[in-house]
């Protein structure tokens, strides 16, 4: 690969993983800040009302985060990946631009007002704007999504003599078939690193005997919540989303289950070492036929390997797709099981004693981001070697005018710059967590 490619792509890769990290934990907490609001209401409970005001601060920093990260990314397809600018402009531009115009002002005026016009709203209308933040934030999300299934699976356009690509169907865009279960799927994440934040909140408080009662109450919500959207991962959208990567990328799913030669009954595997020189998967814990039913849902079915595909069709880098794809597998297996046990301990009203857990529930916080960055690369790397699927490879897309020492001197600048934005970040959060949710009653 050029070097010139390789370094447009680790910096783009460093900056959207960094950017991500703050969105996921907005789109998660407006959810469940609707969930606190709506509870305020239902019991008439003004506790309710005061977490809401805590996790709006948590939101608040988040969002600002995600916006200073957010923005130089949209200027990386300029600068970066010009040729893709061109090539695709006329039809992501669309998407991106409703993106910014609706879902974000509509996501940022109404946070302001959640978080400044309380008193003026009345409750009624402050749980309408938590409302209105979750819906604008949600909104954002698909967007961007369906701004990504058209990489994935580009739909509704003609090419140009010229190349570039035409948008002819702007309803096929916005209802991608890809764009459906990758929402979902998605969005089901960023909800499993709220509900996981939110949870490892509240086990801190009640460890650390500071506002036990608002420490029980995050630990209940959070944890309900949590089992849920783990669940939800797994069925249906997990199981949807394989389907579609199944129909749309078959060489893809090869790559992602170590799968190197076609067979029927073919098997799951669970673990193992892809080894691409000798097209074979090492050491491998396989449960057999499992692959097939769960693609097709017939345990005699043929599942194309790696071997029916041209060698240049190949994802460039099948290690890191493989592994990637089994980590977020892998934790989430380990979600539910974390969070199973927990709701069995909060339905025997055991949780808040039972220190042990707590102590897992606090520690695990950081494992949601793993999870969701191996899913994203997982699709990403998965898409390679085309940036747009079937129609333009990525070595086509990068920026022929900057070279490879500069794609690398910025990059090392957005490293310092991150680093000292991280370092901010974890003082804003730390503040708000320690001054606790009483902090402004």
């Amino acid at each position: 690969m050029d070097d010139a490619v390789l370094m447009h792509r680790l910096h783009f890769g460093f900056t959207i993983t960094y950017h991500y990290l703050f969105p996921q934990v907005t789109m998660g907490l407006a959810l469940l800040i609707v969930v606190l609001k709506s509870l305020a209401l239902a019991r008439n409970d003004a506790r309710y009302d005061q977490a809401a005001r805590f996790w709006a601060k948590i939101f608040a920093v988040n969002f600002v985060f995600g916006v200073i990260t957010g923005i130089p990314m949209e200027f990386q397809f300029g600068t970066n990946w010009a040729r893709f600018s061109t090539m695709a402009g006329g039809v992501i531009g669309q998407t991106l631009a409703m993106e910014g115009m609706f879902a974000f002002f509509l996501e940022s005026s109404f946070l302001g007002l959640f978080l400044f016009g309380e008193k003026r709203l009345g409750r009624a209308g402050h749980f309408l704007a938590a409302l209105m933040v979750f819906i604008g934030s949600w909104l954002s999300g698909y967007f961007i999504i369906a701004t990504n299934a058209w990489m994935q699976h580009p739909v509704g356009h003609s090419v140009a003599p010229d190349g570039a690509v035409h948008l002819d169907d702007f309803w096929a865009l916005l209802f991608n078939d890809w764009a459906f279960w990758q929402y979902f799927h998605n969005m089901g994440g960023a909800v499993v690193t709220g509900s996981f934040l939110m949870a490892a909140v509240g086990a801190f408080y009640v460890l650390g005997r500071k506002d036990v009662e608002y420490g029980k109450m995050f630990l209940r919500v959070g944890v309900i919540v949590a089992c849920a959207a783990s669940l939800w991962q797994v069925f249906p959208t997990g199981d949807g989303q394989g389907r579609n990567v199944a129909r749309y990328q078959p060489v893809t799913l090869a790559a992602m289950e170590g799968l190197f030669k076609t067979a029927p009954y073919a098997p799951l595997h669970v673990i193992g070492q892809p080894n691409t020189a000798e097209r074979r998967l090492d050491n491998p814990i396989t449960v057999p036929a499992a692959l097939s039913f769960l693609t097709y849902r017939r345990w005699g079915a043929e599942v194309k390997g790696l071997d029916a595909f041209a060698r240049e069709q190949w994802p460039d880098n099948i290690p890191l797709l493989y592994y990637s794809y089994h980590i977020m597998v892998g934790l989430g297996t380990i979600f539910i099981a974390i969070m199973v046990v927990s709701a069995f301990l909060l339905w025997r009203k055991a949780l808040d004693q039972s220190n042990w857990m707590l102590w897992i529930l606090m520690l695990s916080f950081p494992f949601p981001f793993i999870a969701n960055t191996a899913g994203w690369l997982t699709a990403e790397v998965g898409r390679q070697p085309w940036l747009v699927y079937g129609l333009m490879r990525t070595s086509e897309g990068a920026s022929t005018q900057v070279s490879a020492g500069n794609a690398l001197f910025t990059l090392l600048g957005f490293m310092g710059m991150y680093t000292v934005l991280s370092m901010l970040y974890l003082f804003l959060m730390w503040r708000e967590i320690d001054h606790g949710p009483r902090h402004g009653m």
